[in-house]
């Protein structure tokens, strides 16, 4: 099928983004690497009127290291995070080396896939586990979303129809901190069936444990995090995971088991690496 007919414009900063978004469209949308977006218009199951290309604005693609975080700007792709090994941010690169293929990661972008927020994506989950923060733009300003609340529901986040996603502040991670990410895929460049993410980092007391691939937002373990930073591998167990995984999992058993699994090994990971 072919897109509905929409109006199109290129601003070349970020004031001229917000305008476009204030201009009177009953429904503009973003677009960047179009990866998402554009195969719900051809299978028109979205419908903007006006759509605003924010691919070339140069505030949106940068990577700033700020010392102890560092700012990814939302129209970073993630080939570009596949191929630049950040500092205290290695896990950006696992995660984006993992996600469909190379075309697909030399438009899409870290922003795009936040905004879209399919459950299955990957960005929602492992940013969700670094403890990132998301930057939200608008009239009023700029403000600052936890990443592991940025996703409300299935495609639907916390910004407004006036507001865009300018940056990702990602938090650095010791050299002692230990991650892991895993994902059941079908075939290689689809959605996962199940997916988990893990990040314990004992300078900052970090533990962090999170399910993905779910009907909405990534769940924490937070008890299953806890417990495993206090004791080691020895918590590891798979009644432990089940006890944690199986009241969000679902009540299909192939789910659950898919989900203990992917929990599992993103923690086998964590404790190989």
């Amino acid at each position: 099928m072919k897109a509905p007919a929409f109006d199109y414009v290129r601003p070349s900063d970020i004031g001229g983004v917000l305008a476009a978004l204030q201009g009177g469209h009953a429904m503009a949308k973003v677009v960047a690497g179009g990866q998402s977006l554009l195969p719900m218009l051809n299978l028109r199951l979205a419908r903007p009127t006006l759509l605003i290309d924010i691919a070339r604005i140069d505030a949106l693609r940068t990577i700033d290291d700020r010392g102890t975080s560092v700012r990814i700007g939302a129209a970073i792709t993630h080939a570009e995070l596949e191929d630049r090994d950040i500092a205290g941010c290695a896990m950006l690169r696992t995660v984006a080396t993992g996600i469909a293929y190379r075309s697909v990661r030399n438009r899409g972008t870290i922003g795009g896939s936040l905004v879209h927020a399919d459950p299955a994506a990957d960005w929602p989950l492992a940013l969700a586990a670094l403890g990132a923060t998301i930057i939200v733009e608008g009239k009023s300003g700029n403000r600052a979303v936890p990443a592991d609340s940025f996703m409300r529901a299935a495609f639907q986040t916390r910004i407004t129809d006036d507001e865009i996603v300018v940056a990702v502040d990602v938090p650095k991670l010791s050299p002692a901190a230990r991650t892991g990410y895993y994902k059941f895929c079908r075939k290689t460049g689809e959605f996962p069936e199940a997916s988990a993410a893990a990040v314990f980092d004992p300078v900052s007391r970090r533990a962090r444990l999170y399910v993905g691939a779910l009907s909405g937002p990534p769940q924490p373990l937070d008890n299953l995090a806890t417990t495993i930073a206090e004791n080691g591998i020895t918590a590891i167990t798979e009644a432990a995971v089940a006890a944690a995984v199986d009241p969000i999992a679902g009540h299909d058993p192939a789910e659950r088991r898919m989900r203990r699994a992917a929990v599992m090994r993103a923690l086998k990971d964590v404790f190989a690496s």
